[in-house]
Order: structure tokens, then sequence, then C-alpha cells
């Protein structure tokens, strides 16, 4: 067959183009033994929008804070298998001392939230890294074995803010029984707590004659700034 005009596009014939098609959509989708559906997944392209989420982190370590953002990609949007799930990871900061280890980390983070799947497991990795200076402790009296460690609070946070892990959260008994040791440490607390508001100088000792705590050292005899009391008359 001569071709007369000019090739501008073609095409290859497939008969079985059909059957081609279905096959990827059916692995896309697990059923249970009644039909339904128990796991979707599909392609992760990165989309022009991410939905993203910025955590600060001030350490006692580090003279300048740290930003950890966390872009996560929706599955399956306006059906009922909508999920969030995580896609990548930044953390950003003036201090340039950690620069290449957490560009390292922050890329290998993000390799995994796109790879799919349980990415839970990089929680507990992340958590149990120590500084072998020392760890720190957090506002609030919560201690901090190390950045690393930090980061890893911070990945299992947001991965309980869009619901990939359950909340930590105590159960009755344990609550009654914290409400019981705070009421029982507020009432061995009741007799102290009454002298730490005293409009008289810290370290004052009772006084034997008006009961006030209020006996300093003054002119090197003890004296009460209560009643007057002195021990040297």
């Amino acid at each position: 067959m001569k071709i007369q005009s000019k090739i501008v596009d073609y095409r290859i014939e497939q008969p079985k183009a059909e059957a081609a098609v279905e096959a990827p959509a059916a692995a896309d989708r697990e059923t249970s033994a009644d039909g339904k559906v128990v796991r979707m997944h599909e392609k992760l392209d990165r989309p022009e929008m991410l939905r993203g989420s910025t955590y600060k982190v001030k350490t006692p370590v580090d003279d300048h804070a740290m930003y950890v953002t966390i872009n996560d990609i929706v599955l399956n949007m306006d059906t009922e298998f909508e999920s969030q799930r995580p896609f990548e990871i930044f953390v950003n900061s003036k201090n340039l001392d950690h620069y290449q280890w957490i560009v390292a980390l922050t890329r290998i983070m993000s390799a995994v939230f796109r790879k799919g799947g349980d990415v839970a497991f990089i929680v507990e990795e992340l958590k149990a890294v120590f500084d072998p200076r020392g760890g720190y402790w957090q506002p609030g009296g919560k201690y901090m074995p190390s950045i690393i460690a930090e980061l890893g609070h911070i990945v299992e946070k947001h991965l309980q803010y869009i619901g990939m892990l359950p909340a930590e959260t105590l159960d009755e008994h344990q609550r009654e029984l914290i409400a019981a040791k705070r009421q029982e440490y507020d009432e061995s607390r009741k007799q102290q707590d009454a002298f730490s508001t005293s409009e008289y100088p810290a370290g004052s000792q009772m006084c034997g004659k008006c009961s006030t705590v209020a006996v300093i050292m003054m002119d090197g005899c003890m004296t009460c700034l209560s009643c007057g009391d002195s021990k040297c008359g």
C-alpha cells in the first residue's frame, strides 16, 4: 500500500485493549470474602497542591527554632474511601549545623511516605535515637533523648491528627487513680501552701510565741518580724 499524503500520527491496534485496562483496575482494590472493599490504593503522583501542617520545635540546646512541615495527600477524594496520608516532610531552621543530616533524613522519610503502606514504624525508630551528649527537658517536664526523637514525636502527633494512629488516652481506671493521687498530694501540701504566699522573707522560721513563720536572723539574733519576740531579749 502506497501512502500518498504526509503521516502526522499513528497508533497500534490492540484487540485485547479492554481486558488490559480492566486488569490494573482490579489490582487497585482488595476485597474481603463478603465482597467489601478493605483496602484501596492509587498511583501517588505529586499534585500541584498538598495539605500541610507546620510544627515549631524550640529546644534548649539550640538558639534557633526548627519548623517541621508535613504535607499530606488525599486518596480517593470525594468517595467513601477518602483518606489522608503523609507525602513529604521538610525541616527548616536558621541553624545550619545540622543541615546535611536533616536534608538526608527528610528525603529518606519522604521516600518512605510516598512508598505507601504502614509508615507508623518510622515513629518508633526515630523515638529510639539517643544523643550521646545527653538529651534535654521540654517545657512541662517531659524528657527528650535527642532532636531526632523530638522529630519522631512530631510525626507521631501528626499521624494521630490525620487519623493514621489512635490518640493516646487514659482509661477510666487510670484517670481515677491519677485523680486520687493528685488529691492525696494536694492534701499533704496544704500546710506548706499556706506559707508559700507569706509576706515575710523566704526561709523564715516558725515563731514559738505567735506561731507565725516570720523568724529571721537579725543583728546576730533570731527575731520575729510579726510579734517582735527575740532570743536576745
